[in-house]
Protein backbone atom coordinates (compact mmCIF):
# COMPACT_ATOMS: atom_id res chain seq x y z
CA UNK A 1 0.00 0.00 0.00
CA UNK A 2 1.38 3.53 -1.21
CA UNK A 3 0.66 6.53 0.79
CA UNK A 4 0.09 10.27 -0.99
CA UNK A 5 2.57 12.57 -0.60
CA UNK A 6 1.66 15.89 -0.55
CA UNK A 7 2.82 18.28 -3.06
CA UNK A 8 4.95 20.99 -1.47
CA UNK A 9 3.27 24.41 -0.57
CA UNK A 10 3.88 27.10 -3.37
CA UNK A 11 5.76 29.87 -2.50
CA UNK A 12 3.86 33.08 -2.30
CA UNK A 13 4.43 35.48 -4.86
CA UNK A 14 5.69 38.68 -4.26
CA UNK A 15 6.88 37.49 -0.69
CA UNK A 16 10.65 38.28 -1.57
CA UNK A 17 9.73 42.00 -2.77
CA UNK A 18 7.81 42.58 0.11
CA UNK A 19 10.41 41.04 2.57
CA UNK A 20 12.41 44.00 1.21
CA UNK A 21 10.26 46.79 1.01
CA UNK A 22 11.12 47.49 4.81
CA UNK A 23 14.85 47.55 4.39
CA UNK A 24 14.78 49.52 0.60
CA UNK A 25 12.03 52.62 2.48
CA UNK A 26 15.20 52.42 5.53
CA UNK A 27 17.93 52.69 3.02
CA UNK A 28 16.22 55.57 1.47
CA UNK A 29 15.72 57.16 4.47
CA UNK A 30 19.17 57.24 6.11
CA UNK A 31 20.42 58.24 2.40
CA UNK A 32 18.18 61.44 2.59
CA UNK A 33 19.58 62.29 5.96
CA UNK A 34 22.89 61.34 5.82
CA UNK A 35 23.78 62.61 2.29
CA UNK A 36 23.36 66.26 3.22
CA UNK A 37 25.77 65.48 6.09
CA UNK A 38 28.09 63.90 4.09
CA UNK A 39 28.44 66.75 1.59
CA UNK A 40 29.10 69.09 3.98
CA UNK A 41 31.92 66.89 5.58
CA UNK A 42 33.19 66.75 1.94
CA UNK A 43 32.96 70.40 1.33
CA UNK A 44 34.96 71.48 4.01
CA UNK A 45 38.11 69.31 3.48
CA UNK A 46 38.34 71.09 0.12
CA UNK A 47 40.98 73.81 -0.54
CA UNK A 48 39.45 76.88 -1.03
CA UNK A 49 40.44 77.29 -4.84
CA UNK A 50 38.17 74.08 -5.37
CA UNK A 51 35.47 75.13 -3.28
CA UNK A 52 33.12 74.32 -6.17
CA UNK A 53 34.28 71.20 -7.37
CA UNK A 54 31.76 68.19 -7.36
CA UNK A 55 33.74 64.90 -7.22
CA UNK A 56 32.49 62.50 -4.70
CA UNK A 57 36.12 63.09 -2.54
CA UNK A 58 38.06 66.08 -2.32
CA UNK A 59 41.34 65.87 -3.88
CA UNK A 60 43.76 66.94 -2.62
CA UNK A 61 42.37 66.66 1.16
CA UNK A 62 42.83 70.01 2.88
CA UNK A 63 42.28 71.38 6.35
CA UNK A 64 43.17 75.12 5.50
CA UNK A 65 39.01 75.50 5.53
CA UNK A 66 39.62 74.70 9.42
CA UNK A 67 42.45 76.62 10.33
CA UNK A 68 40.66 79.68 8.38
CA UNK A 69 37.94 79.12 10.87
CA UNK A 70 40.12 79.57 13.72
CA UNK A 71 41.67 82.90 12.97
CA UNK A 72 41.98 85.04 15.54
CA UNK A 73 39.63 87.45 13.48
CA UNK A 74 37.22 85.45 13.01
CA UNK A 75 36.20 84.29 16.42
CA UNK A 76 34.70 81.26 15.86
CA UNK A 77 36.40 80.37 19.47
CA UNK A 78 34.56 82.75 21.54
CA UNK A 79 31.02 81.88 19.42
CA UNK A 80 31.53 78.13 20.57
CA UNK A 81 31.67 79.31 24.06
CA UNK A 82 28.50 81.21 23.90
CA UNK A 83 26.78 78.62 21.90
CA UNK A 84 28.08 76.30 25.38
CA UNK A 85 26.75 79.13 27.56
CA UNK A 86 23.34 79.41 26.66
CA UNK A 87 22.92 76.21 25.67
CA UNK A 88 24.59 74.70 28.92
CA UNK A 89 22.44 76.91 31.08
CA UNK A 90 19.61 76.97 29.19
CA UNK A 91 19.34 73.09 29.79
CA UNK A 92 20.19 73.41 33.40
CA UNK A 93 17.57 75.68 34.37
CA UNK A 94 14.95 73.63 31.78
CA UNK A 95 15.85 70.32 34.04
CA UNK A 96 15.30 72.12 37.19
CA UNK A 97 12.09 74.14 36.58
CA UNK A 98 10.67 70.89 33.97
CA UNK A 99 11.07 68.60 36.86
CA UNK A 100 9.33 70.19 39.76
CA UNK A 101 6.81 71.38 37.48
CA UNK A 102 6.57 67.92 35.40
CA UNK A 103 6.21 66.13 39.13
CA UNK A 104 3.43 68.27 40.37
CA UNK A 105 1.43 67.86 37.19
CA UNK A 106 2.14 63.74 37.46
CA UNK A 107 1.94 63.01 40.96
CA UNK A 108 -0.40 65.13 43.06
CA UNK A 109 -3.77 66.05 42.91
CA UNK A 110 -4.98 69.60 42.33
CA UNK A 111 -7.76 71.48 40.53
CA UNK A 112 -7.41 71.80 37.06
CA UNK A 113 -4.23 70.20 36.94
CA UNK A 114 -5.11 68.95 33.16
CA UNK A 115 -6.01 72.61 32.42
CA UNK A 116 -2.33 73.77 33.28
CA UNK A 117 -0.94 70.90 30.70
CA UNK A 118 -3.03 71.74 28.40
CA UNK A 119 -1.78 75.49 28.61
CA UNK A 120 1.84 74.11 28.71
CA UNK A 121 1.40 72.36 25.56
CA UNK A 122 -0.46 74.95 24.18
CA UNK A 123 2.19 77.48 24.55
CA UNK A 124 4.78 75.37 22.64
CA UNK A 125 2.22 75.98 19.41
CA UNK A 126 3.09 79.20 19.32
CA UNK A 127 5.61 80.19 16.44
CA UNK A 128 8.36 81.32 17.75
CA UNK A 129 8.57 84.69 16.07
CA UNK A 130 6.13 86.16 17.49
CA UNK A 131 7.66 86.24 20.65
CA UNK A 132 10.91 88.35 19.31
CA UNK A 133 8.88 91.92 18.76
CA UNK A 134 7.86 92.08 22.37
CA UNK A 135 10.55 90.73 23.83
CA UNK A 136 12.91 92.89 21.84
CA UNK A 137 11.16 95.79 23.09
CA UNK A 138 11.54 94.52 26.59
CA UNK A 139 14.67 93.78 26.83
CA UNK A 140 15.96 96.86 25.17
CA UNK A 141 14.32 98.71 27.84
CA UNK A 142 15.87 97.24 30.44
CA UNK A 143 19.38 96.70 28.77
CA UNK A 144 19.83 93.13 28.49
CA UNK A 145 20.42 93.71 24.50
CA UNK A 146 24.06 91.58 23.64
CA UNK A 147 23.18 89.52 26.97
CA UNK A 148 23.19 85.93 27.68
CA UNK A 149 19.96 86.12 29.63
CA UNK A 150 18.27 87.86 26.53
CA UNK A 151 19.34 84.02 24.40
CA UNK A 152 18.51 81.64 27.21
CA UNK A 153 14.63 83.53 28.56
CA UNK A 154 13.59 83.22 25.09
CA UNK A 155 15.02 80.13 24.18
CA UNK A 156 13.42 78.54 27.44
CA UNK A 157 9.63 79.06 25.79
CA UNK A 158 10.08 75.67 23.80
CA UNK A 159 12.13 73.81 25.95
CA UNK A 160 10.09 73.97 28.66
CA UNK A 161 6.68 72.76 27.57
CA UNK A 162 8.85 70.06 25.49
CA UNK A 163 10.54 68.74 29.34
CA UNK A 164 7.54 68.93 31.14
CA UNK A 165 5.79 66.97 28.47
CA UNK A 166 8.49 64.09 28.49
CA UNK A 167 9.21 64.07 32.27
CA UNK A 168 5.38 63.92 32.85
CA UNK A 169 4.23 60.93 30.87
CA UNK A 170 7.59 59.41 32.62
CA UNK A 171 6.48 60.18 36.12
CA UNK A 172 2.95 58.93 35.66
CA UNK A 173 3.96 55.63 34.80
CA UNK A 174 5.90 55.21 38.05
CA UNK A 175 4.43 53.07 40.75
CA UNK A 176 2.58 55.63 43.61
CA UNK A 177 3.84 52.80 46.04
CA UNK A 178 7.38 53.92 46.05
CA UNK A 179 6.63 57.19 47.16
CA UNK A 180 3.94 55.86 49.97
CA UNK A 181 6.78 52.78 51.04
CA UNK A 182 9.23 56.18 51.81
CA UNK A 183 7.28 57.87 53.73
CA UNK A 184 6.01 54.96 55.61
CA UNK A 185 9.84 54.83 56.41
CA UNK A 186 9.73 58.14 57.82
CA UNK A 187 10.73 60.09 54.28
CA UNK A 188 8.95 63.32 53.40
CA UNK A 189 7.27 64.03 50.27
CA UNK A 190 9.90 65.97 49.12
CA UNK A 191 12.65 63.86 50.62
CA UNK A 192 10.86 60.81 48.04
CA UNK A 193 11.11 63.09 45.72
CA UNK A 194 14.61 63.35 45.85
CA UNK A 195 15.67 60.18 47.24
CA UNK A 196 13.64 57.67 44.94
CA UNK A 197 11.83 59.10 42.37
CA UNK A 198 14.95 61.62 41.05
CA UNK A 199 17.41 58.41 40.86
CA UNK A 200 14.83 56.33 39.02
CA UNK A 201 13.82 59.24 36.58
CA UNK A 202 17.02 60.01 34.99
CA UNK A 203 16.65 57.89 31.73
CA UNK A 204 13.85 60.49 31.37
CA UNK A 205 15.80 63.59 32.16
CA UNK A 206 19.02 62.35 30.67
CA UNK A 207 16.75 61.96 27.46
CA UNK A 208 15.01 65.71 28.57
CA UNK A 209 18.62 66.98 29.04
CA UNK A 210 19.95 66.01 25.71
CA UNK A 211 17.00 67.13 23.68
CA UNK A 212 17.03 70.48 24.80
CA UNK A 213 20.62 71.23 24.69
CA UNK A 214 20.42 69.77 21.27
CA UNK A 215 17.35 72.21 20.86
CA UNK A 216 19.16 75.14 22.56
CA UNK A 217 22.35 74.36 20.63
CA UNK A 218 20.80 74.90 17.43
CA UNK A 219 18.43 77.73 17.79
CA UNK A 220 18.91 80.96 15.90
CA UNK A 221 15.90 83.17 15.22
CA UNK A 222 16.30 84.63 18.81
CA UNK A 223 20.36 84.73 18.82
CA UNK A 224 20.33 86.36 15.80
CA UNK A 225 17.50 89.09 17.15
CA UNK A 226 19.13 89.30 20.22
CA UNK A 227 22.63 89.97 19.65
CA UNK A 228 24.34 92.43 17.74
CA UNK A 229 27.87 92.26 18.94
CA UNK A 230 30.43 89.84 16.76
CA UNK A 231 31.88 88.75 20.39
CA UNK A 232 28.46 88.04 21.77
CA UNK A 233 26.86 85.96 18.56
CA UNK A 234 26.36 81.82 19.19
CA UNK A 235 28.26 79.76 16.89
CA UNK A 236 25.40 79.00 14.36
CA UNK A 237 24.78 83.03 14.20
CA UNK A 238 28.25 83.01 13.30
CA UNK A 239 28.42 80.83 10.56
CA UNK A 240 25.48 82.74 8.59
CA UNK A 241 27.77 85.72 9.01
CA UNK A 242 30.44 84.41 7.67
CA UNK A 243 32.20 86.92 5.25
CA UNK A 244 35.02 84.53 3.79
CA UNK A 245 37.89 84.37 5.78
CA UNK A 246 40.51 84.47 2.53
CA UNK A 247 39.82 88.15 1.42
CA UNK A 248 36.70 88.20 -1.10
CA UNK A 249 36.06 84.61 -1.43
CA UNK A 250 32.71 83.09 -1.57
CA UNK A 251 32.32 81.99 2.24
CA UNK A 252 31.15 78.35 1.65
CA UNK A 253 34.09 76.08 2.49
CA UNK A 254 34.48 78.09 5.98
CA UNK A 255 31.01 77.76 6.30
CA UNK A 256 31.02 73.77 5.91
CA UNK A 257 33.93 73.71 7.72
CA UNK A 258 32.10 75.63 10.79
CA UNK A 259 29.22 73.47 10.14
CA UNK A 260 31.35 70.06 10.76
CA UNK A 261 32.65 71.94 13.93
CA UNK A 262 29.18 72.25 15.51
CA UNK A 263 27.45 69.17 14.52
CA UNK A 264 30.01 66.69 15.04
CA UNK A 265 30.19 66.73 18.62
CA UNK A 266 26.54 66.00 19.12
CA UNK A 267 26.40 63.31 16.22
CA UNK A 268 29.12 62.19 18.68
CA UNK A 269 26.84 62.66 21.79
CA UNK A 270 23.57 61.38 20.28
CA UNK A 271 25.79 57.89 18.99
CA UNK A 272 27.39 57.50 22.39
CA UNK A 273 23.78 57.75 24.82
CA UNK A 274 21.45 56.65 21.93
CA UNK A 275 20.06 53.57 24.16
CA UNK A 276 19.40 55.57 26.90
CA UNK A 277 18.03 58.42 24.58
CA UNK A 278 15.56 55.71 23.58
CA UNK A 279 15.00 54.08 26.32
CA UNK A 280 14.05 57.45 27.68
CA UNK A 281 11.83 58.23 25.04
CA UNK A 282 9.94 54.88 25.43
CA UNK A 283 9.56 54.74 29.14
CA UNK A 284 6.89 56.79 29.33
CA UNK A 285 4.51 54.99 27.50
CA UNK A 286 5.13 51.71 28.90
CA UNK A 287 2.91 50.60 31.43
Amino acid sequence: MTTAVAPAPRARRGSAPRRFLPYAGMAVVVIYCLVPFYWMVVSAFRRPEDQFENTALPAPWSVKNFSAVFKPGVGFGRNLLNSLVVAGLTTVITLVVGTLTAYALARLHFRFKNAVLGVVIATSMFPGISLIIPLLKLFSDIGWINTYQAMILPTLSFALPLAVWNLTAFFRQMPFELEQAAMVDGCTRGEAFRKIIIPLSAPGVFTTAIITFIAAWNEFIIALSMVNKKEMQTATVSISKFTGAYGFDQPFGTQMAAGVIVTVPLVIVVLIFQRRIIAGLTAGGVK
